[in-house]
């Protein structure tokens, strides 16, 4: 099977875009099939946005591909609960930074549990690495690259020559950083380590008291779970210069090692009607006003049709189309499983398909890639049959589709045109199934058809398995039990049949193309 071929070869296949040199690189693991990976976390001051979901989304799925191909994956992902945004927001309301910090962190977490973002291993809080981050600051201080001034610990660009390496800037060309009103730095584009202030809330050190800055908590945080280098750091666009940069220079600094990480993933920006996403605007969109009005996965689905590197457009007309896609692989998956039962039922006695341990597998989603066993070894068919003679057309295709899935995969995760695979193989899986099923249901098929159909029903099936174990759409879920879908098909139909009857065929024909564009075929007489 292909899978088994996958998950053995798949470790030296992989090409990821790497921002730090601008190009596709072949994936090479520190420790062999041990990943590490570090996205950068929310600071928790308000609710997720739509942009934040598009950044984790994407990450979720890389991390449940490295693992379908055999890497085993420990996915760190920080919570920022200690921040002036944070500061400023609790005294409007009136509470303690930390419950206001605790408050959207839970809220932040159902978010991404709704859009099945669940492969995160540890959300380590800032507040609980303040030993870490005070110990990487002493360090840096000793080794000549901090300074303390009044109001601060101050990380010294021009001590660290290669700084702006990531943004491919010169140090002398660098953007004027965010931290630079009214403070005692030595270069407007020394960044703060610690930042020093008696106003509560602040912690204590030996530096005075005072907050950690933005960029110090993730090196601390990812040098006490990852040791001094790692494989993957992730974020979005916007975090590349100055926060990526900064933690770079924090960490090779104190190390003397580099690179501190191997490869650096961004995501695109998410635009909103073709406008950046803004208060402003207007056009600011949390995950929970998003899910007021549109399924979970269906907005996953969105995200993941367009490449991760890439910007994307959000708008109604993209998420109708994405719920469009949707239906038509769960209707295809229904339609396949009810396939594969007809097949079962009519299959005559002498082949022995009807307790196959395969159909354990299929009508139960599968818990590890062990329960993607070798077709061959499910089927036991009689001697009458001559497999040599069978037509395998249609299942050397799905082996070529699989195979096409996966390139697009490995080349730096690029889910749009793998989508476009599933998607376009969906119309060949429906409509073998309307070819086959009128001869099943009739005893017009041979028992050599029989067996390719269910085969066919069966491999697909497991190719379905594998795309939805990576994409996690909750395509093999069953509908809400209060909602009919055959019943309101009936309905449609009927009212259909009226319009006929009336003559009004202009309405009764687009009733039937959206119906076909599902994945069900209606045909007039």
């Amino acid at each position: 099977m292909f899978f088994i071929i996958l998950k053995i070869q798949g470790l030296k296949m992989l090409e990821i875009y790497n921002t730090m040199n601008r190009k596709k690189e072949q994936f090479i693991s520190i420790n062999d099939n041990r990943i590490n990976l570090f996205v950068c976390g929310p600071t928790v001051y308000d609710d997720a946005h739509i942009g934040h979901g598009r950044t984790y989304i994407s990450f979720d799925i890389i991390k449940r591909y490295l693992e379908f191909i055999g890497y085993s994956v420990f996915y760190l992902e920080n919570i920022t609960d200690i921040d002036d945004k944070i500061v400023v927001r609790a005294k409007e309301r009136k509470t303690d930074f930390l419950t206001l910090a605790r408050f959207y962190e839970n809220r932040f977490k159902e978010d991404m549990k709704k859009l099945n973002v669940d492969s995160v291993n540890l959300y380590p809080r800032a507040t609980d690495h303040l030993n870490e981050i005070h110990k990487q600051i002493d360090i840096l201080i000793k080794k000549g690259f901090a300074y303390e001034s009044e109001d601060g610990v101050y990380f010294e660009v021009e001590k660290f020559p290669s700084y702006g390496k990531l943004s491919h800037q010169k140090l002398d060309k660098l953007e004027a950083h965010r931290e630079i009103a009214k403070t005692t730095k030595k270069n407007p584009h020394d960044f703060a380590l610690w930042k020093k202030t008696d106003e509560k809330p602040y912690f204590p050190s030996k530096f005075g008291n005072g907050r950690p800055g933005w960029h110090i908590e993730d090196t601390a945080i990812t040098e006490q779970y990852f040791g001094l280098q790692y494989d993957i750091h992730g974020g979005g666009l916007d975090l590349i210069f100055p926060h990526h940069e900064a933690e770079i220079a924090q960490m090779e600094a104190i190390s003397s090692l580099e690179p501190m990480v191997r490869y650096w993933l961004h995501t695109g920006f998410l635009n909103v009607d073709g406008e950046k996403m803004s208060k402003s605007l207007g056009n600011f969109i949390t995950i929970r006003e998003l899910l007021k009005t549109w399924d979970p996965m269906v907005f996953r689905l969105f995200i993941l049709s367009t490449h991760y590197r890439n910007p994307i457009d959000f708008s109604q007309k993209a998420l109708n189309q994405s719920l469009k896609n949707l239906d038509r692989l769960k209707i295809t998956i229904n339609n396949l499983i009810d396939f594969k039962d007809n097949v079962i039922n009519h299959s005559p006695e002498d082949i022995v398909i009807k307790h196959s341990p395969e159909d354990t597998v299929i009508n139960n989603s599968p818990e590890s890639l062990d329960d993607f066993q070798s077709i061959e070894n499910d089927l036991d068919i009689s001697n009458k049959i001559n497999k040599k003679s069978f037509n395998d057309n249609i299942l050397l295709h799905i082996d070529e589709l699989e195979k096409e899935f996966f390139k697009y995969m490995d080349d730096d995760f690029n889910t749009p045109r793998s989508l476009a695979v599933i998607l376009n193989f969906t119309k060949n899986v429906n409509g073998f199934i309307d070819g086959k099923t009128p001869l099943i249901n009739t005893g017009k098929i041979s028992e050599e058809e029989l067996y390719i159909s269910y085969k066919f029903a069966i491999k697909t099936l497991k190719f379905f398995i594998a795309f939805e174990k990576i994409f996690n759409l909750n395509i093999f879920e069953k509908e809400n039990e209060n909602l009919d879908s055959n019943k309101f098909l009936d309905i449609l139909l009927e009212t259909r049949d009226k319009l006929r009857e009336e003559k009004n065929y202009q309405l009764s024909d687009y009733i039937r193309d959206k119906i076909n564009e599902l994945g069900m075929k209606i045909e007039d007489d």
